[in-house]
């Protein structure tokens, strides 16, 4: 008996420590959100700051001689008339004097092929560090977050693994002189981090790595599949669809050399959609014609903010099902259906990060949650998070729950 309970308190205590390091919320504000139309119109001044430990204004861009390039003048900056969403965005701290704020550069649009060019060349990467350093500094940003998608593919090059860890470099040993931070987003499967990176390497130079757990299935399947998968279904039964999934792709992270401290496990305010083929046939894995429709506000096919997905659930007959394999829900309307998070997936995110001794969370994006409270509480999704990180104790993911399994809405 004192074998086992020494066992027992060596194991609590391991746990213990492993649960420690939750520390971050990172948040990404998309900040063409402004333009959606009504009720979706997502300003700078609908942020709450106290929300977040760290709040990223996405995006900027990089141009091909290594300078910072602003890419929408009207929204970014003050002058002639406009937004000023850069002096804004770094008002926060006034309402949250330990929120750290930082510029994201890249995105997807923004894709690879300047980032490769200016990374290949010593000259090119050296401006673009003291650009990306002077422009930190002059708008009073607290450091910068790289989101290079992806070095080494869309229009990339080989040497980009090897240059990246260069340009991550140059940028660690200038922002060190200021005690700025430097963080990455960054693909999270294997097969897209095995092309990408040297994870031993950039983790040496960042101080914030937040990998991008979502986007596992979307407009390139031929089929339903979830969003943000916690695990592996049993369906699948190939290498590669065994890796598109959390579990195995943060144990990718970590069995490749990333400190789990660093790490943050990225979530998404937001689902995705497709038509089905036959409505009557809508588990995940099954065919579908195309993807699904747009929603009121964010206007794009396959993609669903999470409080359009309520208003939808709210106006419209929605069946919703718990995916018992993977830990997530999703739901079906006639031919229409959706792969999403909600309070209750979420929880069970939050307490695997932290039995795993993550450093948190990073969210994509402010925008895209329940921001106004339409149907319920404000931010319900980003505050389920936050609350993992102030509580010392994992949450009951049975606490809360925006749907039960199986449940038909109205």
């Amino acid at each position: 008996m004192r074998v086992l309970t020494a066992f027992c308190l060596l194991w609590l205590s391991e746990f213990t420590l492993a649960s420690s390091h939750m520390h971050t919320v990172f948040c990404y504000y998309g900040s063409w959100a402004v333009y959606r139309p009504g009720k979706g119109s997502f300003k700078i001044s609908d942020i709450d700051p106290t929300l977040c430990t760290h709040i990223a204004y996405a995006f900027v861009g990089i141009t091909l001689d290594g300078d910072v390039q602003i890419l929408d003048e009207y929204r970014d900056l003050s002058t002639d008339g406009g937004l000023g969403g850069l002096e804004e965005f770094n008002t926060l701290r006034d309402r949250n004097a330990e929120l750290k704020t930082l510029v994201s550069i890249g995105g997807w649009n923004e894709g690879s092929l300047n980032f490769s060019h200016v990374a290949s060349n010593s000259k090119l990467r050296s401006m673009f560090a003291n650009n990306a350093l002077e422009f930190v500094l002059e708008y009073d940003f607290d450091g910068i977050d790289i989101a290079w998608a992806y070095p080494a593919q869309r229009g990339g090059a080989e040497t980009d693994v090897k240059n990246f860890v260069l340009l991550l470099k140059e940028l660690r040993e200038l922002f060190d002189e200021h005690d700025l931070i430097l963080s990455a987003a960054l693909g999270a499967s294997e097969s897209t981090a095995r092309l990408s990176y040297d994870i031993p390497e950039i983790s040496e130079y960042l101080d914030i790595i937040n990998i991008m757990e979502y986007d596992f299935h979307g407009s390139w399947d031929n089929f339903t599949g979830h969003n943000t998968p916690l695990y592996a279904a049993t369906r699948e039964t190939t290498k590669l669809e065994r890796t598109l999934n959390i579990n195995a792709s943060i144990h990718y992270w970590l069995d490749q050399g990333a400190p789990a401290e660093k790490i943050l496990l990225g979530t998404a305010m937001y689902g995705k959609t497709w038509t089905l083929e036959d409505s009557s046939v809508h588990s995940p894995g099954s065919p579908v014609s195309g993807l699904g429709n747009a929603g009121p506000y964010t206007q794009e096919n396959g993609i669903l903010a999470y409080y359009e997905i309520l208003q939808k659930q709210a106006d419209e007959k929605w069946t919703v099902v718990f995916d018992e394999e993977q830990r997530v829900p999703y739901g079906y309307c006639g031919d229409q259906w959706v792969s999403y998070d909600n309070v209750k997936s979420l929880t069970e995110k939050g307490n695997y990060a932290k039995s795993l001794g993550l450093g948190g969370f990073s969210i994509w994006a402010l925008g895209l949650d329940d921001f106004r409270g339409l149907y319920g509480t404000k931010y319900p999704l980003v505050k389920t998070l936050k609350n993992m990180i102030d509580t010392d104790s994992s949450i009951s993911s049975d606490s809360e729950s925006d749907e039960e399994s199986s449940e038909e809405l109205s």
